[in-house]
């Protein structure tokens, strides 16, 4: 049987600037296989519009891992090209597959300024033409000066782009323009998913325009380069609701091709709504797995209103509950780490229940976040505009239920989701992993209990608190059924002795 998958979202927002992480992925690389870690989600590797300070979302040069004198420095916020071809290579050689974060839908920190013809429009209901089409002079050409034509000849100008945004393409999203082509009119691209606004196609910088066949062509040659230079085991796409999904669909399955390997490719459509994600599925077909982003908030929610939260009621309108299948579940990631703009951090004390429900389920495949194992310290502005500080610490008992997915909790499943604060379940076991199975009591309340039935493989066993929050020890009975306690606003996990 193939062992359980789980991801480590091999970064975070805040991580230094000192191009150390590639190197941290080497060294880490040995204990991360050994404590059942299966796949790392790497941050962008490409050169971003901030250069060795960017995070990587806002994409310069795709071809530029760390190589050229570009942006203000030669290697990225994580380290040189070569670093990151080690590192990955440290990864392969610990058995971790390589998840890389790909960002399609934008450019930023273009070169050179051209004349083109735009049109206004509204910033609340884009389909909203606002005067008559004119020429402006926009920022919007790349011609990657350091990398002189390298790996790839391909110039992006207005022409690979849908629109882009006043002044210079950091920012300022409240005005932007259309760009009008001759070849693909001058309305957005309408198969967008997003529809807020009346259409989301628009997102921020230089919007690439992926109507343009020569943009997914040469899109598919820089694949095939990536590919070919490391050997990924999966995408992390970005913001597909702002992109065509058909065309996604279309560089998957290029991707798929010229791997001749199963890939793990994950989609991130932010929202709330469970009919979005279920309508992507079947648009994808198959193709992806989809970060379950209804769960996040209720992990959010439920954190903050602690036992007045019924917590039976966690996986309603879920991934996890609706289509487990395609289900990446998470507890926090950058985005929603403490002073980014979609800041919803989980309260600690709830940490730890909510890292178990995402490790030691059945359903869907957890991704914890690099600081719930490391921690973390920055300082940022808030929507305040003040300057906070933030540290994080690590996620206590996080280390030991990584391990018990990974080596214990496996075979049928019994849930009991019977009262509004205490819930349990358990895993029976299976022949192929020795001493596999596992009981699970969390609650938001006082202290309680639960009896389950974890099978009776199991009789005559004796149990413990791989957490050590309880330290009574518990015989399972004849018929496989125990009473496993738990403390208040707590998680206890039983294994075997």
């Amino acid at each position: 049987m193939t062992p359980n998958e789980t991801i480590m979202q091999f970064f975070h927002w805040y991580y230094p600037a000192d191009g150390s992480l590639w190197n941290k992925l080497k060294e880490e690389a040995p204990k991360l296989k050994e404590m059942g870690i299966t796949t790392l989600w790497l941050p962008p590797a490409y050169k971003s519009c901030e250069g060795g300070y960017g995070v990587g979302y806002g994409v310069y040069d795709l071809f530029d891992l760390g190589e050229f004198d570009q942006q203000g420095s030669v290697r990225t916020k994580y380290g040189t090209k070569d670093e990151y071809v080690q590192a990955v290579e440290a990864a392969h050689q610990n058995e971790l597959k390589v998840i890389v974060d790909v960002v399609l839908n934008h450019r930023m920190g273009a070169d050179e300024t051209e004349k083109v013809l735009v049109q206004d429009q509204d910033a609340h209901d884009r389909l909203k033409k606002v005067g008559e089409p004119y020429e402006r002079e926009i920022l919007d050409k790349y011609t990657f000066p350091g990398r002189k034509g390298k790996y790839s000849q391909y110039i992006w100008d207005f022409q690979s782009f849908s629109g882009v945004n006043d002044k210079d393409d950091l920012g300022n999203n409240e005005h932007f323009y259309r760009v009008i082509h001759d070849q693909y009119g001058d309305n957005w691209d309408e198969s967008v998913l997003g529809k807020e606004n009346g259409n989301f196609d628009y997102l921020m910088g230089c919007d690439v325009d992926f109507r343009n066949p020569a943009v997914r062509e040469e899109l598919k040659n820089w694949l095939s380069w990536y590919y070919d230079l490391i050997k990924f085991d999966g995408i992390r796409l970005d913001a597909i609701k702002h992109m065509n999904p058909y065309v996604i669909n279309e560089l998957l399955d290029y991707t798929h091709n010229i791997a001749n390997k199963p890939l793990l490719n994950v989609a991130e459509e932010w929202t709330q709504d469970i009919g979005e994600l279920l309508h992507y599925k079947e648009i994808s077909q198959g193709r992806v797995q989809m970060f379950d982003v209804p769960l996040h908030y209720h992990f959010n929610e439920a954190s903050l209103a602690g036992n007045q939260y019924d917590i039976r009621r966690l996986f309603d309108n879920t991934l996890m509950q609706q289509s487990p299948d395609r289900c990446i579940s998470f507890v926090e990631n950058h985005d929603t780490q403490p002073l980014q703009m979609l800041e919803s951090p989980v309260d600690f004390w709830f940490k730890p229940l909510a890292n178990a429900i995402i490790l030691l389920r059945e359903q869907g495949i957890p991704c914890v976040f690099y600081t719930s194992f490391y921690g973390a310290k920055y300082t940022d502005k808030g929507k305040d505009g003040q300057e906070h500080e933030v540290e994080l610490v690590p996620v206590p008992h996080l280390y030991e239920m990584i391990k018990v997915r990974r080596y214990l909790s496996y075979g049928f499943q019994r849930d009991y989701f019977d009262h509004p604060n205490t819930i349990g379940w358990t895993r029976e076991g299976i022949g192929e992993f020795e001493n596999s199975g596992c009981a699970v009591v969390l609650t938001n309340g006082s202290e309680g209990y639960k009896d389950m039935e974890l099978g009776k493989r199991h009789a005559g066993q004796t149990f413990i608190d791989v957490t050590k929050n309880r330290q009574e020890e518990i015989t399972i009975n004849e018929d496989g059924w125990a009473r496993f306690t738990v403390n208040g606003r707590s998680v206890s996990v039983w294994i075997r002795k």
